[in-house]
């Protein structure tokens, strides 16, 4: 590997590239209701005071800190392949298990109330009345009957940016839901403003380019199925572009690479559209230009296993 020499930076060079540093005030959150029975949901946020539809410009507003997400890969330790020498191969990504979000309470405690109704909702608490006038938690064969994770998750996203509105990235977290709220100390001293800090835990979480032209995955996906019958069906094209045209083919050269294949006169199947399922499903391999071919005893490749 060629080691760069260094070599003297000036003053402009050393502006652009150390002197614009991003700000860790500039960012907005976007909070979204759960993804099952929005109306039953608005409800049970009615009958404890909050209009989400109202308020939710406001809630989002008030969230004062929050956390950009972090990730690790677990790893494999290997010691035998070289002698003094430990490897680590990495085998998964490990996301973060929660996210803190900090609010402003404001004079109508809108904050406390949504994410208290959220998790009342989540344990789909009994709220049937009693001829006392005791209701919920107040009665004495008090139950409740946690709903199903698609009812109470959500997809809420950070967006990072700076002064200018140029650079921006949206931290999307998928599958969240509050797990806890913190305690709020409250006394006689010094008055201070009264924050409430909300745990959310999310299932993992990608990041988009707002500057860039592509969309995220799911529109992706949804993009180039509609134009492309192969990926309707969760084939890779881009995967198995070929050397030949069309792009598909089935590998009959008996274990030989592309190039070898065409010299010494070995045939190459081809297919188009949607022949290329059939010739999958039968064991058949789908040619990718300048590798080498096992065999077909092994059976398709992966992921067509």
């Amino acid at each position: 590997m060629a080691v760069p020499k260094p070599a003297a930076r000036n003053v402009s060079q050393i502006k652009s590239s150390l002197l614009k540093p991003a700000l860790t005030s500039h960012y907005e959150l976007y909070l979204t209701m759960p993804n099952g029975n929005a109306g039953d949901f608005s409800k049970i946020m009615a009958k404890n005071g909050v209009n989400f539809s109202v308020e939710q410009s406001n809630l989002q507003l008030a969230c004062s800190e929050a956390t950009l997400p972090g990730s690790s890969l677990a790893t494999l330790e290997i010691n035998n392949d070289y002698t003094g020498v430990t490897e680590r191969h990495a085998y998964r990504r490990i996301y973060d298990d929660r996210i803190d979000l900090t609010f402003y309470v404001d004079t109508k405690y809108t904050v406390i109330k949504f994410f208290e109704t959220w998790i009342k909702y989540i344990m789909n608490e009994s709220i049937s009345g009693s001829p006392s006038g005791a209701v919920g938690l107040q009665l004495p064969n008090f139950f409740y009957s946690v709903r199903y994770p698609e009812e109470y998750q959500a997809n809420f996203s950070i967006v990072k940016f700076e002064r200018d509105y140029q650079s921006r990235l949206t931290y999307t977290f998928l599958k969240a839901y509050p797990i806890s709220i913190s305690s709020m100390p409250i006394s006689y001293d010094s008055s201070s403003l009264l924050k409430c800090t909300v745990s959310f835990t999310y299932s993992r979480y990608y990041i988009e380019d707002l500057n860039g032209s592509a969309p995220p995955p799911d529109a992706q996906n949804s993009q180039s199925s509609l134009n492309n019958p192969l990926e309707q069906a969760g084939f890779n094209v881009a995967a198995y572009q070929t050397f030949s045209n069309p792009q598909f083919g089935v590998d009959t050269t008996g274990g030989l690479s592309a190039q070898n294949a065409l010299s010494s006169g070995n045939s190459l199947q081809v297919y188009e559209g949607e022949e290329i399922i059939n010739a999958i499903n039968s064991n058949q391999r789908p040619v990718e230009s300048g590798l080498p071919y096992v065999g077909r005893n092994v059976g398709p490749i992966s992921p067509y296993q």
